[in-house]
């Protein structure tokens, strides 16, 4: 080694070094970022094996609920939580998309049911207070097993009973849903063993149809033959036994419910099943009574006003009620010159039927016909007479006009009879014109006249007179039979001469009275007679005022023959003053 000209030292000749290359498999270097590589994936997989489901749900609003906070539980345990709340393409609701655990999958078919889940005041009960502090959740119930489903339709209102709890559904069918509410108890021999469920409206919106739940065990009571019946409010009874008043439970008096018996004159029937349907009855009483599956319309006309009468009132046969009114309309005449009102009746035909028979649907329409032939006739009847509801009367009428059913129609037409309003103002008419028809004036020109000789009888002077000398002859009389006793026989011998004369005074008297008074009396009773005649003729005999007037002019009549024979008797017999009649000296 030299130095250069610069004097550093010049390496040039120096032999190269050899470098013998090493190689490895793997750098070292990548062992990090592939283990780091294996565990991500390795998280990846465990991740994706084990996340659930994924479900949308929607609901008509969003309140309460929070993406990425609001949980789903069932049971009280968290089954997954909302990740995103949106509107639904119409804006109609919302749509709530929500992660759940895996463990959750199998829960997720068509029956499974979600509902927000907040605080409630329901009928009777107040639930979800703990969502005041912990904010509200969604609910789940699984529900029957079924398909699989991954899009759901939220609840607005929380079911009351979940799928799990023993016991069977059933349905009731009521005109209407009155106080009953989602919720409301069900009673059996009043111990709450169930409560309504939902409800709604039949397809052609006729009835109500709610759902009820009953528990287990006590839904082994209900049978065939059990009766439902609104137990709401109170239940007021007035009989002989004065009155009653009952009700279910202080709940039922507010909040309304339902119960249910089975009636003791009916046979229990076999077990009901799940979904059965029964009739809810107004009341307890409602529900011993008869039911007849078999109806039958009937068409009704009548000339008459209607007022009072409505679609539900009773027809009844002989006070019972056999069916009721279904329809009244109006029907004009082609000229519009007349109208009359059609009345539809439904009847209940196993209630005419004869007992101890089976009951024949093809022999009803014979039994009808000879119903009718034996005078069988619809009339309208005052039901109330606070109100003036009327009822449809059915009853038998022998003496009736003969008519037929004309069965020509869509319903067969039964032959009516006028109803009360009708036969009144008939019989005012027909009174009305006999009323035209009577002599009135006359008659009262016939009663002055009785009047008058009745007064010129009574105040004559020459009755007067008579009654003067009869009572001097009586009291001659008895001073003759007291000096009698005392023994003075000239004074009798007088007594008796002045008696003999008096009685010829009162014979000439009597007979003026045979000859001019007594023609007068009778004509004039006979007069009286004949008017009293007439009268009876046109009035009832039964009017007391004619019936008295009658009394009294006969007892004129006699007062005045009696007289007519006294005065006889005596002209005859003047000596019967004394001794008395029958006993002549």
């Amino acid at each position: 080694m030299e130095n250069d000209k610069t004097g550093e030292p010049d390496f040039s000749d120096l032999p190269e070094a050899v470098i013998k290359e090493v190689k490895t498999p793997i750098s070292i270097v990548w062992i990090v970022p592939l283990v780091a590589l294996l565990i991500g994936g390795w998280l990846v997989y465990k991740a994706l094996s084990e996340k659930g489901p994924t479900i949308t749900i929607s609901f008509k609003t969003a309140e309460g609920l929070e993406a990425g906070k609001t949980k789903i539980k069932y049971k009280d345990v968290d089954l997954g939580q909302v990740d995103k709340i949106e509107l639904s393409s119409d804006v109609s609701r919302v749509v709530v998309q929500a992660q759940l655990v895996k463990s959750a999958e199998s829960l997720l078919t068509e029956n499974t049911r979600f509902w927000v889940v907040r605080a409630r005041l329901s009928a009777g009960e107040v639930s979800g207070l703990g969502t005041l502090f912990s904010g509200a959740y969604i609910g789940m119930d699984p529900g029957n097993p079924g398909e699989t489903a991954r899009n759901f339709i939220g609840l607005e209102i929380p079911p009351i009973v979940t799928a799990n709890l023993p016991g069977a559904h059933f349905a009731l069918r009521a005109v209407s849903l009155g106080s009953l509410d989602i919720g409301s108890p069900v009673y059996y021999r009043q111990i709450k063993v169930g409560q309504v469920v939902g409800y709604h409206l039949e397809e052609d919106g006729k009835a109500v149809i709610i759902e009820i739940f009953v528990g287990a065990p006590h839904h082994q009571s209900v049978n065939k033959n059990t009766r439902f019946w609104n137990a709401s409010g109170l239940d007021v009874t007035l009989d002989v036994n004065g009155i009653r008043v009952s009700t279910e439970s202080l709940v039922t008096l507010i909040l309304g419910g339902i119960a249910f018996d089975t009636p003791t004159n009916l046979e229990p029937g076999g077990p009901a099943e799940t979904g059965d349907v029964f009739l809810l009855y107004d009341s307890r009483e409602k529900i011993s009574e008869k039911t007849y599956a078999n109806k039958f319309n009937w068409l009704l006309y009548f000339d008459g006003s209607v007022r009072g009468l409505s679609a539900g009132a009773p027809v009844e046969f002989k006070g019972i009620q056999v069916g009721k009114v279904l329809d009244v309309s109006l029907e004009l005449s082609p000229d519009r010159r007349t109208c009359r009102i059609p009345v539809l009746i439904e009847t209940e035909p196993e209630r005419f039927w004869p007992a101890h028979t089976p009951f024949e649907e093809a022999k009803q329409k014979t039994f009808m016909i000879n119903l009718v032939k034996k005078g069988l006739r619809a009339k309208l009847k005052t039901g109330n007479l606070l109100t003036g509801q009327l009822l449809v009367d059915l009853d038998l009428y022998p003496n009736a006009d003969k008519e037929q059913i004309d069965f020509s129609g869509k319903y067969p037409k039964l032959p009516t009879l006028p109803g009360p309003t009708e036969e009144i103002m008939a019989s005012l008419t027909r009174l009305l014109t006999k009323l035209d028809a009577f002599p009135i004036e006359a008659i009262g020109q016939d009663l002055r006249d009785t009047a008058r000789g009745i007064n010129r009888l009574v105040n004559a002077s020459e009755l007067r007179e008579a009654v003067i000398t009869l009572n001097e002859t009586l009291s001659q009389a008895q001073e003759l039979m007291t000096r009698i006793n005392t023994g003075t026989v000239p004074e009798f011998n007088a007594g008796v001469e002045q008696f003999n004369a008096a009685f010829s005074r009162l014979n000439t008297l009597v007979q003026k009275l045979n000859d001019e008074v007594t023609p007068t009396i009778s004509a004039t009773l006979q007069q009286a007679q004949g008017t009293l005649s007439d009268i009876d003729s046109f009035v009832h005999t039964d009017a007391s005022l004619f019936q008295g007037l009658k009394r009294a002019l006969s007892e004129i009549e006699g007062a005045a023959r009696a007289i007519r024979v006294t005065a006889d008797y005596i002209s005859r017999h003047p000596d019967a003053l004394i001794y008395g009649k029958g006993t002549e000296k």
